[in-house]
């Protein structure tokens, strides 16, 4: 067994003691295991890597003093259009699929019957600490999916502005706020494509003190129109800096693998200089359960 591999059961400890049952176990080249909960979710490219991972997920379960109640598994395909939801291999079949996942004290919907993602991604952890230690006023959150973003934001006051196309993922959006005892009053969910809506806000003459950017690599809108990452990124910077506050905040972040941290950077400069204005860029801390350069590329941007 790689037990290198896995998180020590120190930093195990260590999330269980800032109240956080949502991370990632274990990162080989072929796939990665995480927890939700009670359950875990290993994603793999290979039936070999399954097996491998399966195989010393047990091992390393009796070491760490670590018991599970599910084991889903979901295949990491090439393209996008072959994703498929998880399905369980360990545990019982006949309990609910939808759960909750705690990060620092808030609390999330995961579903594992929802579709390919099952309702947060462990890697933005850090960027998520940082937007309630600014405690903004307002914030967009742009590609908003289930709204981890808006409603972490709401437990410190903001007033959110959440967008994505799926109707349904902003409705896990408005239950994430329910979670952590938020109403929904005075925050907004869009069901739209956010590089049409973007510069209709501007046109209103909207600001906002944080922007979340985090588009998935390619999508296509209901009337086919697709975005892709590396093409449109640009773009939707652009578009968000005529949103931003004077002093606001930005998050650039991609799980494109050709976009990396230093890419972002660049292309920050670049809007920046077009949009004549100024800032500057920092990092915040990298998730302590992901090895280098296997987190989403992270970029904050912050304006004077």
């Amino acid at each position: 067994m790689r037990i290198s591999e896995w998180i020590e059961p120190a930093l195990v400890k260590a999330f269980v003691e800032e109240q956080t049952d949502a991370y990632r176990l274990c990162t080989f080249d072929d796939g990665w295991a995480e927890r939700y909960g009670n359950d875990v979710l290993i994603s793999y490219k290979t039936d070999v890597a399954l097996e491998r991972l399966t195989t010393d997920l047990n091992l390393w379960a009796l070491s760490a003093d670590f018991r599970f109640a599910r084991v889903f598994v979901r295949f990491l395909p090439r393209q996008n259009s072959a994703r498929e939801a998880p399905r369980l291999v360990i545990g019982d079949a006949e309990s609910n699929l939808p759960t909750i996942a705690t990060e620092r004290l808030l609390r999330y919907g995961i579903d594992f019957e929802s579709g390919y993602s099952v309702g947060l991604f462990p890697d933005q952890r850090e960027n998520r600490a940082f937007v309630r230690q600014v405690r903004p006023g307002t914030l967009l959150n742009c590609f908003a999916y289930t709204c981890s973003f808006s409603a972490s934001a709401a437990t410190v006051g903001a007033r959110t502005v959440s967008v994505d196309l799926s109707k349904k993922s902003l409705a896990r959006g408005k239950e994430n706020f329910a979670l952590n005892g938020q109403s929904t009053d005075g925050h907004r969910f869009i069901a739209e494509d956010a590089m049409e809506f973007l510069p209709r806000l501007a046109r209103k003459g909207e600001k906002f003190d944080i922007i979340i950017l985090d588009p998935p690599t390619f999508s296509r809108t209901h009337r086919g129109k697709a975005f892709q990452v590396e093409r449109d990124f640009e773009t939707l910077l652009s578009s968000a800096l005529e949103l931003a506050e004077r002093d606001g905040r930005i998050l650039l972040s991609t799980n494109c693998t050709s976009l990396n941290e230093h890419a972002l950077e660049v292309m920050a400069r670049f809007c920046l200089k077009a949009a004549r204005r100024a800032g500057s860029l920092h990092k915040e801390v990298s998730p302590s359960d992901f090895p280098p350069e296997t987190a989403a590329s992270t970029v904050w941007l912050t304006l004077r």
